[in-house]
């Protein structure tokens, strides 16, 4: 018990050295530039204070809970013994025989996604300032998936030793030709919902899981093949979003044409 007090102790105080320096640039503009009065300063005590306590308690949970579930659930789901059973004399079982940690990956790159703060922060204000054109849900979901499918392709390439760049290069060919033929107004939203996906929630369990995957299949170095999660899971969003907007832009025009039709 005293060394759980003592780590999330340890926590705030890493956290407040954290947010020392922004406090610090936000007060030197603010007194030295614009040389107006700090408004609602017991407020913004209180509310600094609560950023403060809210980041050390969410890095003391990394640290207790999501890290450690992340690998030990890679680890397990990946191990020879689950893979092949137990009695089993193959050492290096095919790619194709990691089915459940593919599952696993997947559903935790979609769920974590869907519960993104800053996705929903997004999602709503761009159905808000496209006046409902872009349903929010459609565009988490369209999100959420492309992360899934990010985070699977990421395994397959630590369970083979792929190369990292082979699926970068390819997967930003994708997004570049994908760029001239989708709409306009999507394509700055596409963009930055790959980048709002490697938050708070999604990348501490994707890390983990890639780091104690690789360190469970033979012959894999968790420096050189445990980290590259990340950028699959920022990268393939931006495919299924601009994806999305191409079957619905698709979809619309077809029921126009439909409906001209039957009313001629």
């Amino acid at each position: 018990m005293i060394k759980e007090i003592t780590d999330i102790g340890y926590s705030l105080l890493i956290s407040g050295r954290d947010m020392l320096p922004i406090i610090t640039l936000i007060l030197f503009f603010q007194l030295f530039f614009l040389r107006q009065p700090i408004p609602n300063k017991g407020r913004l005590a209180l509310g600094l204070l609560y950023c403060a306590i809210g980041l050390g308690l969410f890095l003391a949970g990394l640290k207790r809970a999501l890290f450690p579930i992340g690998e030990i659930m890679a680890r397990q789901l990946s191990s020879p013994e689950f893979v092949l059973g137990a009695g089993s004399l193959a050492e290096n079982p095919a790619w194709w025989a990691y089915g459940w940690i593919y599952v696993f990956g997947a559903l935790i790159g979609y769920s974590t996604t869907i519960a993104e703060p800053s996705l929903i922060a997004i999602a709503v204000k761009a159905e808000k300032v496209s006046q409902g054109n872009i349903n929010q849900w459609g565009l988490r979901n369209a999100v959420a998936l492309g992360v899934a499918v990010g985070i699977v392709l990421g395994i397959l390439r630590i369970i083979t030793g792929a190369p990292l760049i082979s699926f970068i290069v390819v997967g930003y060919i994708i997004i570049v030709i994908q760029t001239f033929l989708t709409p306009r107004y999507i394509v700055p939203l596409a963009y930055d919902s790959g980048g709002v996906t490697t938050s708070l929630v999604t990348v501490p369990l994707i890390v983990a899981m890639g780091l104690g995957l690789s360190n469970t299949i033979p012959g894999r170095n968790p420096v050189l093949d445990g980290f590259g999660m990340v950028a699959f899971a920022s990268l393939f969003p931006i495919i299924s979003v601009m994806a999305y907007i191409q079957c619905a832009h698709v979809m619309t025009l077809w029921r126009s044409k439909k409906f001209t039709k039957g009313k001629l």
